[in-house]
């Protein structure tokens, strides 16, 4: 069992990009890349402040595979 996330659909809906992004949240593109390929599952506080992001919460962003 695995994590999945939807955080390159939901930066893709908003027309942001990874470098944007990266900037907003004060982390590297290689972390956003990192979390959009399912290679790394951010802390709890990166997580909460992606759902914050995308105005959403984080079980919309996050699934148990």
């Amino acid at each position: 069992m695995g994590v999945k996330n939807r955080i390159k659909e939901l930066r893709t809906e908003h027309n942001i990009t990874q470098i944007q992004m990266a900037k907003d949240l004060q982390v590297t593109r290689q972390t956003i890349v990192a979390i959009e390929n399912n290679h790394y599952n951010p802390s709890l506080e990166l997580a909460l402040k992606l759902s914050r992001y995308f105005s959403t919460t984080v079980e919309d962003i996050f699934k148990l595979d």
